[in-house]
């Protein structure tokens, strides 16, 4: 299909993200007017111990109103690459280090309204070596056995998007 940018505006810039507004052409020849946020890449680990307990983090979500469980997921720098953030991140966000570190997918978050995509990594061989975290993130670190995990998912006590996503790309690494 051909779809044609006749026009785009920045709107807002901000810390993380940008907004813009385009106007498309569309393969019917219609006009549409787009809201766009630009957002850089991210990761998402899921960090698996010795006694296979994946560590969660729960986080406040203003926008959500509530703390969620998460995985520890992170915004990638300019030029940064998907492995150096993970790492970074999960130092950040769990206080520990992953000897195995092993991408098994990656997805669009919003492709409605967002550019970005996450990267999704399988972390293991955890050790302590903790890195400060981000200012404006207050963390509490959970660690659950996998089977309780995928248990919290079907009861619905798990409903960050990533996170459910992210698990049920790594589900058959756990069969």
């Amino acid at each position: 299909m051909n779809f044609k940018t006749i026009a785009t505006q920045e709107i807002f810039q901000g810390r993380v993200f940008s907004v813009r507004q385009e106007q498309v052409q569309m393969p019917n020849g219609n006009l549409a007017r787009l809201d766009i946020i630009d957002h850089p890449p991210s990761v998402l680990m899921i960090p698996v111990d010795e006694n296979n307990d994946i560590w969660f983090i729960h986080q406040y979500r203003h926008p959500a109103g509530e703390e969620l469980l998460e995985l520890p997921a992170g915004v990638m720098e300019p030029g940064e690459s998907p492995e150096s953030c993970a790492l970074r991140e999960i130092r950040e966000e769990i206080g520990m280090s992953a000897k195995i570190i092993e991408k098994i997918g990656g997805f669009f978050m919003a492709p409605g309204y967002t550019t970005e995509f996450l990267h999704v990594f399988l972390t293991r061989q955890l050790q302590s070596d903790p890195l400060p975290g981000d200012v404006d993130e207050f963390i509490r670190v959970e660690r659950i056995p996998v089977a309780e995990a995928f248990m919290k998912v079907e009861r619905g006590e798990i409903r960050d998007s990533k996170t459910l996503a992210a698990l049920l790309l790594a589900k058959s690494r756990f069969a």
